[in-house]
């Protein structure tokens, strides 16, 4: 690999940002795609499916040769807001999914060690805890807004707006999300930005329980992860 090359995937790991390795077969030419650039590629198609899959393997090009792409994907980090029985039955999920999973909430008597073991908790209210204890939201992060109280919920969607990540949802009726959009309507937001928030969150399958809702939820977060492309950071 040319040492431009591989400074040039390090640099998109760094600052956590897709990017896919075309190797062609069988010369082994080789040139770096970022995830910003794959529309204008000549392979947008191709590396664009592979990047919604998040794996590597040998793609057929269009005139039918063969090339191996290396995906690079940054992990995905799952954010939850709202230390509630839905956070509880979506810790297991989570973890199979392999989404690296952090719950935020300022009301101790919910953030605990004891409702949430081994889980990265963080009692904090979420303006102040987003940048700081827990790393800044980006493009590959999903934020779930489940306390159904706009003083905790619309800091933490206001930052997943900024952010541009690629899944934001809030738990509450369409009444409640109503009132929520004009409140940040009235913090700046545009409809286009708060059109993004899936509300009421989750998707549609009946759910009823806790644990079906964070079924529901992770489901609708796996969906949107998978679809190519993700949508442009701000």
């Amino acid at each position: 690999m040319r040492a431009d090359i591989l400074a040039g995937l390090n640099a998109e790991r760094a600052a956590r940002r897709a990017a896919i390795l075309v190797t062609a077969i069988p010369d082994g030419g080789q040139r770096l795609v970022r995830e910003a650039d794959i529309p204008g590629d000549p392979l947008a198609d191709v590396l664009a499916r592979h990047l919604a899959q998040g794996k590597s393997g040998l793609a057929t090009l269009p005139d039918g040769r063969q090339a191996f792409l290396t995906v690079q994907v940054p992990p995905v980090r799952l954010v939850v807001v709202g230390a509630v029985h839905i956070s509880q039955g979506m810790v297991p999920m989570a973890a199979s999914l392999d989404l690296a999973l952090t719950v935020i909430d300022p009301r101790t008597a919910f953030a605990t060690p004891e409702r949430f073991p081994g889980v990265d908790l963080v009692a904090e209210w979420p303006d102040g805890a987003l940048g700081g204890r827990v790393p800044a939201l980006d493009r590959y992060c999903a934020l779930a807004a489940l306390t159904h109280d706009p003083k905790i919920d619309d800091p933490a969607l206001a930052a997943a707006l900024r952010a541009g990540c690629f899944y934001i949802g809030a738990l509450g009726s369409r009444k409640t999300h109503a009132a929520r959009v004009e409140r940040l309507t009235q913090a700046g937001f545009t409809q286009a930005e708060v059109g993004r928030i899936r509300a009421p969150i989750g998707l549609a399958i009946g759910a009823v329980s806790p644990a079906e809702i964070a079924l529901a939820v992770l489901a609708e977060i796996v969906a949107e992860l998978r679809r190519a492309p993700r949508p442009e950071g701000p």
